[in-house]
């Protein structure tokens, strides 16, 4: 049985490691799991792989050019192959902040990780898709980018994800010859680091439609967003 390969981004901890988690679980995925911290990364693969998963680290920081072609690389040499990217790996850094109280380098800095990363993993792995036809790409957004539920406050924040939704939109339409499915993902309020502990949910159900997301069948929707497997509002 040919295993697919799923790539997640920002995977040592929270949503990114309950992805590579479910979806280590099944026997039909091998999952590379990628983190800027190396330490963390190999510690959080190498517990993956003690529960019986098929899980390998690649250390990735994916505001570097250079760390995502090393990882591409790493890919196409020892697995020939790319079936799933989850764009998980993100920053939230301007809470609280008002658009007049907002430093440019701080937006800068968010659409860095937020938006350029998923945008350059995505433009350099889809070759690796159209090879085989077949291909799945996950990217871990927030209602809070969504244009239909925009208030005031995070700037940087809303205008990543947002970009991140339009990117998910344009990828859809360009990759659908190629049986490339990509859609959009809302975890909702989870229970991370991020999140906080007074976050509603847990990561397992925070991650679970991501999952879903990545392993649609053929016939799955391209070009979403969803929030518990049910479409929401760009």
């Amino acid at each position: 049985m040919q295993k697919k390969v799923a790539i997640v981004t920002g995977a040592n901890r929270g949503i990114g490691f309950e992805i590579c988690r479910q979806l280590a679980a099944r026997d039909d995925v091998q999952v590379l799991l990628t983190a800027r911290n190396v330490t963390a990364g190999q510690k959080a693969s190498a517990s993956l792989q003690e529960a019986g998963g098929d899980v390998h680290f690649q250390q990735l920081e994916v505001t570097d050019q250079h760390s995502i072609r090393r990882l591409v690389k790493s890919v196409a040499d020892h697995y020939g192959r790319a079936d799933i990217l989850i764009n998980n790996a993100a920053i939230y850094l301007d809470s609280g902040l008002s658009v007049t109280e907002l430093d440019i380098g701080l937006v800068r800095q968010t659409l860095e990780t937020n938006f350029y990363g998923p945008l350059r993993l995505s433009q350099l792995l889809a070759p690796l898709m159209q090879r085989h036809d077949y291909g799945r790409i996950v990217n871990l957004s927030s209602t809070m980018g969504s244009l239909s539920n925009m208030r005031g406050g995070a700037l940087a924040y809303r205008a990543s994800k947002a970009a991140l939704n339009v990117l998910t939109r344009v990828l859809a339409v360009e990759l659908q010859s190629h049986n490339i499915l990509v859609n959009s993902v809302d975890p909702g309020w989870v229970r991370s680091e991020m999140g906080g502990p007074r976050a509603r949910r847990s990561l397992a159900q925070g991650a679970e439609t991501a999952v879903w997301l990545a392993l649609l069948p053929e016939d799955g929707p391209s070009g979403g967003f969803f929030h518990d497997r049910q479409p929401i509002d760009w």
